[in-house]
C-alpha cells in the first residue's frame, strides 16, 4: 500500500513542481537508497530482473531511488533529467483473472514489477512525456504479473500498477492493467493516487484496445461505450476500497488546503498524516496503534495495514535547467523519520544508506527472498530500531510510549530538517546542475553535503536510542 501526490508549478509557493511518495511495505522490507550512474552499454547487453531478462538500451541515465533489498527496481526515484516517479499497487479485474488462472495451473507468463517499471523508465527518459511512452511500451510488451512481496507467491503477492510521472513542467498519472495502460496529463493544480485506479472518463494516451477489451470481457456494456469509465470498468470490485479511498481523498484534501502555497514542508506534513486535523481527530489511542489505514502507515496487531511506511520522499524539481533537483528522503514512517536532501547529481551516497540488513542487497524473486533483519551498519535498520523503541514493540504500540517518545523524536528531527533546509538554500546557488552532472568538484560538494547531513542524523538517532532505552 502506498500514496503518491504531486503539486504543479501554480500550486506551489516557489513555482517548483514537488512530488511526495510514501512506500508502505512489510515491516522487514528494508529499502536502501541507491545511485546508478549514466552508462553506455555494448550491443547485446541485457538486464536480469526478478522474472524476466530484458535487452538493454544503448544508454541509461543516472538515477537515484529507494529500492527494496531484494528488488532491482525502485519504489520511488529520480533521474538526471529531473524526471521523478512514484508507484502504487492497484487491484483490477484483469489481475484477478490472471491470479485465478495461475492458481488453477493455467498458462500465466510472468512479467514486470511496478518497481522495475519505475527504474527502467527513469533510466530511459528525458522528460515526463517520454517516460509515459517508455512505460506504456514496456507494459504492452512484457505485461505485469509476479509477486512483489517477499515470501508471497505470485497469486498472492502480485498487483497492477498506478504511477505519477513528473518533470519540471508537468505530471502524468499512468495506470497499467496487465498489458494495457492509460495516461492522463496534468499541467496545473495538483493530484494524488493511492491503491485504486483513478483515471475515469478521459485520458490523453493509452493502449488502443482499452475500451474494446473491457467490452469483450463483459466489464462494460456496449450500449454505454460513449460514457466509458476506465476505473469503474477495470477495478476489482471484490476488493474493499476503504483501504485506499480514504487515503486518496485525504491527500487531495491536504493539497487543496494549501493550493498555491504548497511547500516542501507541507508535502512532508502530508507524508506524516494520521488524520489528526480531520473529523476523525487521528487514531483513538496513538498513531502507532492504528484504527484505520493512514498516509503515514504503521503496522497493526490486527494485520490490516500490511506493514509500515518503509520510505518516504519529497522531490523538489528545478524551475530552470541550471537549478538542482533535490530528493528529500527518509527511511521508515516519516512521522518518526528525518528527511535528508540527496542529489542525483551528487553521484555518490554514504555507504550506510545503501546497505540492507542481514539478508544483504541482492536481486532475487520475491517468493524466494529471506526476511531481512537488523544490522548495525544499515541506515534503514537504524531507523527501524528507533521506531521499535519509540513504540515499545515491533508491531504493537505499548501504552504510554509513542506519544511522549515521538514528541521528543520530532523535536530533534524537526530542528535538523530546518537546519538542512537553511544550509541547502546557501549551497544551491553555488552549484550548477550542468556542472554537477559531470561528476566533478560540484558533484563532490553535493555528495559531501548529504554525507554530513546523514552523519548528523545518525548521531541524533544514536543519542535518542541511549536516552529512550535508559528511560
Amino acid at each position: 500500500m502506498c500514496d503518491t501526490w504531486v503539486a504543479l508549478r501554480d500550486a506551489t509557493s516557489s513555482g517548483n513542481v514537488i512530488l511526495g511518495k510514501n512506500s508502505d511495505r512489510p515491516i522487514f522490507d528494508c529499502q536502501p537508497l541507491l545511485f546508478y550512474p549514466r552508462q553506455e552499454w555494448p550491443p547485446g547487453s541485457s538486464i536480469e530482473l526478478a522474472y524476466l531478462r530484458l535487452p538493454q538500451v544503448r544508454r541509461t541515465y543516472a538515477t537515484l531511488g529507494s529500492s527494496p533489498y531484494w528488488c532491482w527496481g525502485y519504489e520511488e526515484g529520480i533521474n538526471e533529467h529531473s524526471v521523478v516517479i512514484g508507484n502504487e499497487a492497484i487491484f483490477t479485474k484483469s489481475y484477478r483473472a490472471t491470479a485465478e488462472a495461475y492458481r488453477s495451473g493455467g498458462d500465466t507468463p510472468l512479467g514486470l514489477l511496478g518497481m522495475e517499471l519505475v527504474r527502467l523508465t527513469l533510466e530511459r527518459s528525458r522528460s515526463a512525456a517520454e517516460a509515459v511512452e517508455v512505460m506504456g511500451g514496456l507494459v504492452e510488451q512484457y505485461g505485469q504479473f509476479g509477486s512483489g512481496v517477499p515470501g508471497r507467491d505470485h497469486a498472492e503477492g502480485s498487483y497492477d500498477g498506478s504511477f505519477i510521472v513528473a518533470d519540471p513542467g508537468e505530471a502524468w498519472v499512468v495506470e497499467a492493467i496487465g498489458t494495457r495502460w492509460a495516461a492522463r496529463r496534468f499541467s496545473q493544480g495538483y493530484t494524488s493516487i493511492s491503491n485504486e485506479p483513478t483515471i475515469r472518463t478521459s485520458w490523453e494516451r493509452g493502449s488502443a484496445d482499452l475500451i474494446g477489451y473491457a467490452l469483450e470481457q463483459g466489464w462494460w456494456r456496449a450500449d454505454q461505450r460513449h460514457r466509458f469509465d476506465f476505473a469503474r470498468a477495470y477495478v476489482d470490485d471484490r476488493r474493499p476500497r476503504q483501504v485506499s479511498h480514504l487515503r486518496l481523498m485525504r491527500s487531495r484534501q491536504l493539497l487543496a488546503e494549501q493550493a498555491g502555497q504548497i511547500t516542501p514542508a507541507w508535502m512532508k506534513r502530508i507524508a506524516r498524516d494520521h488524520y489528526e486535523d480531520s473529523f476523525l481527530q487521528g487514531p483513538a489511542f496513538d498513531a502507532a496503534d492504528p484504527d484505520f489505514q493512514t498516509i503515514c502507515m504503521h503496522a497493526s496487531p490486527a494485520s490490516f495495514t500490511w506493514g509500515n511506511t518503509a520510505s518516504s520522499c519529497v522531490a523538489v524539481l528545478p524551475k530552470s535547467e541550471g537549478e538542482l533537483p533535490v530528493f528529500w528522503w527518509t527511511p521508515g514512517p516519516p512521522c518518526n523519520g528525518c528527511y535528508v536532501p540527496f542529489f542525483v547529481h551528487g553521484h555518490n551516497l554514504p555507504p550506510l544508506v545503501t546497505r540492507a540488513g542481514t539478508a544483504g542487497r541482492r536481486v532475487v524473486p520475491a517468493p524466494e527472498a529471506a526476511e531481512d533483519r537488523f544490522a548495525p551498519d544499515s541506515y534503514w535498520w537504524l531507523f527501524r530500531r528507533l521506531l521499535d523503541v519509540v513504540k515499545g514493540d515491533p508491531v504493537a504500540s505499548v501504552p504510554g510510549c509513542y506519544p511522549e517518545r515521538n514528541t521528543l523524536v520530532r523535536t530533534r528531527f524537526d530542528a535538523l530538517e530546518a537546519e538542512f533546509a537553511t544550509e541547502l538554500a546557501e549551497l544551491a546557488p553555488r552549484v550548477d546542475a550542468h556542472s554537477a552532472r559531470a561528476d566533478g568538484e560540484q558533484s563532490r560538494l553535493l555528495a559531501g553535503f548529504s554525507a554530513r547531513c546523514v552523519e548528523r542524523v545518525v548521531a541524533t538517532v544514536n543519542a535518542l536510542l541511549i536516552e529512550l532505552e535508559a528511560a
